[in-house]
């Protein structure tokens, strides 16, 4: 079966190479097979790259390169004075796309948008659990069911939001992946047709790139949208080959069987500077990677337990062994680029000795547990496996048995999201929209258990900080109270902060106008290659 598989890839892989010699195609090696095509279910940037960054648009964007917003397919809007209500004018004349499978019959209007946002919202909605095992995670997580009072059509072009209290990062959130706009028109045929899942595997949005094909675990591919709003785009073709081994997309790019790649091997990258026919754009990443304990599982429950844990592993050996140089050790659960970044905490100091005294003080004996390794590499971890091995090793040291453990890159993220899960698993985490309550409420606030916080830590105290900061807008303030609520999660250790790395996107020097984004996607809107 691997066989077959693979020649599968390398034939689909040839046949879209070929396209090259009629029309301006751009192929991407990517790191990953996306997880679906509806950006509202997951959390990975890997479906991120392959959905919401290309076949769809959202009210808000983010400015190329930045994270400030700027009209997307709300060509503007008002903000009443108590912070509450939010009214949208739509662009008129916005086209969705028209594909094999779906011929729309009209443009984007005020109820595609509420669609986009009751199907996430409503636990009644037809659409509420129309993917088997998947969940609107991302808006749950953030709470929006809760912060949004209603949404209403006040005409066909203008769309108000009412949400229960201020929410400072509000307009921020709108720009992010979740927030992608579908059309009502197909999703309603689709449910009359009795194909709903259909919506997850042919998407149609309004954004710069219309889906033509997949083929599971080998190639994603997409033209140019000739009715996209803001103009077609300058290449014709769009190609995701699907190459999870970091040190093959290399190997690919260098041979011109692809002219974009991600997430290189640290090693890789002198060699990639090196070669004259490439460019490597770097930045620092706004990520953090780390390893998540279970705070509802014993011996993981008691915070002496995980600072314990904490404390055995050398976590500036997992930096030199995984980054080469291209990461620093992590403190906060936040980067250190980021405003509010709380440098007065210091970190767990690495201390063997004093790990095992802690855990035996804790009546902890004889410990065995599992380490979960990601599958696929990240920017904030290039090589989980090797990261894992490494803390396996540490923790042997305080008599700590670690089994490492791995699943596919879905089902991983689908199971490190249990409750019960056993273990701690290693994550990480690349900002959406530059506000640190995208970091401490979105991954460890009391609504995102069960969901995006994967260490199931629900802490009272710190919960009140970030609420009460996502309140708030004076800049000042929230600041002092992120501040506050990271000396909390430091105190508490749901996590061993691992790593922030810097970002690396070799590429073709044929290729121009493509530009890094600190949220950690990958846009190939604006960009051109030369033939």
């Amino acid at each position: 079966m691997k066989k077959i598989s693979v020649l599968m890839a390398v034939t689909a892989l040839a046949s879209v190479m070929a396209t090259s010699a009629w029309s301006k195609t751009l192929v991407y090696c990517s790191e990953g097979s996306p997880e679906g095509f509806d950006p509202g279910i997951y959390t990975a940037g890997t479906t991120f790259d392959a959905s919401s960054r290309t076949v769809y648009s959202r009210l808000v964007e983010f400015k190329h390169g930045k994270t400030e917003i700027e009209p997307g397919l709300a060509a503007s809007w008002t903000v009443s004075d108590d912070g509450k209500e939010y009214t949208f004018k739509l662009r008129p004349g916005v086209k969705f796309q028209t594909t094999d499978y779906f011929t729309p019959t009209r443009d984007l209007n005020a109820d595609d948008v509420i669609f986009s946002f009751e199907r996430q919202l409503k636990a009644d909605s037809p659409w509420a659990k129309y993917v088997s095992g998947g969940s609107y995670e991302y808006a749950a997580g953030m709470g929006f069911p809760d912060l949004v009072k209603s949404i209403t059509k006040v005409d066909d072009l203008t769309v108000k939001f009412t949400l229960n209290k201020p929410e400072a990062p509000f307009m921020a959130d709108l720009a992010m992946d979740f927030a992608s706009i579908m059309s009502k028109e197909y999703a309603d045929k689709l449910a009359a047709d009795g194909k709903m899942t259909q919506l997850n595997q042919q998407p149609l949005g309004t954004g710069p790139f219309t889906f033509v094909a997949y083929q599971p675990d080998a190639v994603i591919r997409y033209k140019a949208n000739e009715t996209y709003f803001k103009g077609k785009e300058k290449i014709d073709d769009l190609v995701f080959a699907i190459t999870p081994d970091a040190s093959v997309r290399a190997q690919k790019l260098k041979a011109g069987e692809c002219n974009v790649m991600p997430y290189p091997n640290a090693a890789d990258i002198k060699d990639l500077k090196a070669d004259k026919s490439l460019k490597v754009l770097e930045e620092p990443g706004l990520n953090v990677s780390y390893l998540a304990y279970n705070a509802l599982v014993a011996p993981f429950d008691k915070a002496e337990v995980r600072k314990a844990l904490n404390m055995a592993i050398n976590k500036q050996a997992i930096v030199d062994a995984v980054f080469q140089g291209s990461a620093q050790v992590a403190t906060n659960p936040i980067p250190p680029t980021m405003w509010s970044y709380n440098k007065d905490i210091k970190d767990d100091k690495y201390d063997p000795d004093e790990a095992k005294k802690m855990l035996e003080k804790a009546g902890v004996k004889d410990l065995s547990m599992k380490i979960w390794a990601m599958p696929v590499s990240r920017p904030y971890m290039l090589n989980a496996r090797r990261a894992a091995e490494l803390m396996q090793a540490d923790l042997a040291k305080i008599g700590v048995k670690v089994e490492i453990v791995s699943y596919d890159w879905a089902q991983y993220l689908k199971l490190s999201s249990a409750k019960d899960r056993d273990g701690a698993a290693i994550l990480g985490w690349t900002g959406d929209n530059g506000d640190p309550d995208n970091f401490l409420d979105t991954l460890l606030g009391c609504d995102a258990v069960g969901g995006n916080n994967r260490a199931q830590w629900c802490n009272k105290e710190f919960d009140e900080l970030t609420k009460k900061a996502k309140r708030t807008a004076d800049i000042g303030e929230r600041t002092k109270l992120y501040e506050q609520a990271q000396v909390v999660f430091k105190k508490e250790a749901p996590w061993a902060t691992l790593d922030h790395s810097t970002e690396f996107v070799p590429m073709s020097t044929k290729v121009s106008g493509y530009v890094q984004d600190p949220v950690g996607v990958h846009r190939f809107d604006g960009v051109d290659i030369a033939e």
